[in-house]
């Protein structure tokens, strides 16, 4: 017959056997549009630690202002998914009508979702997920922007060449404007609205109060998303088509600073602590980490077409997980 403490040395030593804790190392969530699942990336080790099922088409992110909530797009699905942004699991589903691109105003107050698909905006209540307005817009609402007061949200309108201002004050539009070729990623900058427009390879400088054209700055074939690096001295322009180039601007004169090499349709971008840049390159199912200072990147398999890419550099990855 066992001995009594034999047998609690021995069952405390198989407990600590099982347990494996989680470091945090940071994680990264990459949204694979044509496979219905996100790939979870170790921040540290650049490896795929595992691949989340989702219904139908994941595309874009919105994390929730006090940050308890990760909003994932699945716009086919007619779904947000809301997930803890430290592990990614599912917390709750929140039915909402194709969720495409999605952003909450500065203030915190409402939830802007863009339906490319059905030609739509609405706007939603931040926290209740209530419906307050619908605004039919044509065609292909894309990318949007806020003024910093919350005041007005900016809508590329890929479609129709055009740019819509709402004022959510009102909940009216207050008006559209033709702003070049497929526009896309919209950034507020500096007073003005940037629009990165995909047929006409440029950014257009408009001016906010009636969406007149005042610049162009050529940036590459495709020109399609922007990007404002956390410190606000360098602007990114992810051009996806033709050379696959990022171009870097200054963001108070928008003149071109250095432009980069990522074959494969560099679309959106995180940035991490270490001052790496990760992109999703949507056309060679992959995300590429680029070193800005040497123009090296590492690259990393993933989905089918990625898009939204998330980063959490608090995230806990499991000990034994990361060092497979």
């Amino acid at each position: 017959m066992a001995r009594p403490w034999l047998v609690s040395v021995l069952c405390a030593a198989l407990l600590a056997a099982s347990y494996v804790p989680a470091r945090a190392a940071g994680a990264v969530l990459v949204m694979n549009s044509n496979e219905a699942t996100l790939s979870v990336i170790d921040l540290a080790t650049h490896r795929e630690l595992r691949r989340i099922p989702v219904l139908r088409e994941p595309h874009h992110w919105a994390l929730t202002p006090d940050g308890h909530d990760l909003l994932v797009a699945d716009t086919g699905a007619n779904e947000l998914l809301l997930l803890d942004p430290s592990s990614f699991e599912l917390r709750r589903r929140v039915p909402v009508a194709d969720p495409y691109q999605l952003g909450f105003s500065p203030d915190g107050k409402v939830l802007v979702v863009n339906g490319l698909a059905r030609g739509q905006v609405d706007v939603y209540e931040a926290g209740s997920y209530r419906l307050l307005k619908r605004f039919p817009l044509k065609s292909m609402p894309s990318h949007l922007a806020y003024t910093p007061d919350s005041s007005t949200v900016f809508v590329s309108l890929q479609g129709t060449d055009r740019l819509a201002a709402i004022d959510l004050r009102r909940m009216e539009v207050l008006w559209t404007a033709e702003v070049g070729k497929n526009p896309a990623g919209v950034l507020w900058l500096n007073g003005r609205v940037l629009v990165a427009n995909m047929g006409s390879d440029d950014v257009a400088v408009v001016n906010p109060a009636d969406g007149r054209v005042e610049r162009r700055i050529h940036t590459g074939k495709g020109a399609h998303q922007l990007f404002l690096s956390p410190d606000g001295k360098l602007l990114y322009v992810n051009n996806r088509l033709d050379v696959n180039s990022v171009t870097v601007l200054d963001p108070a004169s928008l003149n071109l600073l250095r432009t980069y090499r990522l074959p494969g349709g560099p679309d959106d971008i995180a940035f991490a602590p270490d001052g790496k840049l990760w992109f999703t390159l949507r056309f060679v199912n992959k995300v590429a980490v680029l070193d800005p200072a040497s123009g090296q990147y590492d690259i990393i398999g993933v989905g089918r077409s990625p898009h939204g890419i998330f980063l959490n550099p608090r995230a806990a990855v499991p000990a034994a997980v990361a060092s497979r």
